[in-house]
């Protein structure tokens, strides 16, 4: 038996943090997220108003506006859930916070409370990206779910695998 010296590639499995229509990147109505200037990843439809926590993980990021929340996981992915497009224009209305930058969390804590129907009538979209803002050059390898409906804390969406 072969002793493998180079040790284990890390992998992060990235659940979804919410419920919904799961999107590719590339059909989300924002050339940032659809060409990929943010980082690879996929983006979900919300079919309620829970974000979770989708890993064990800190708080890195979240605007006095809400509508996004940074993360980074034990192996140094950045993480970045954009609710909705053009979000940030709605000041924080629709949006609690249940965390701060800063905070420790574990998967499938509560991180953000929407209010899913002030949401639809208010902003361009509520489609969420959900992007590895570190992918690009990272030499990890990303390999995405080839599912059509995402549950949260349930639905695997991506898979990290590298250094």
């Amino acid at each position: 038996m072969l002793k493998n010296i180079f040790g284990k590639k890390q992998r992060t499995m990235l659940h979804a943090p919410v419920s919904g229509k799961v999107v590719p990147l590339e059909e989300v109505p924002d050339p940032v997220f659809s060409e990929k200037m943010m980082g690879e990843g996929i983006a979900i439809t919300p079919t309620d108003g829970n974000i979770i926590a989708p890993f064990d993980g800190e708080i890195v990021q979240l605007p006095e506006t809400k509508h996004a929340i940074g993360l980074m996981d034990k192996d140094g992915n950045e993480v970045l859930i954009h609710i909705g497009l053009d979000t940030v224009e709605l000041k924080g209305e629709g949006f609690t916070a249940k965390v701060k930058a800063g905070d420790a969390v574990s998967a499938g804590q509560p991180l953000m409370e929407l209010d899913l129907e002030y949401l639809q009538e208010n902003a361009k979209s509520i489609v969420t990206p959900i992007v590895i803002t570190n992918s690009a050059n990272s030499g990890k390898e990303i390999q995405l779910t080839e599912e059509k409906e995402a549950s949260a804390g349930v639905t695997v969406l991506l898979t990290i695998t590298g250094k």
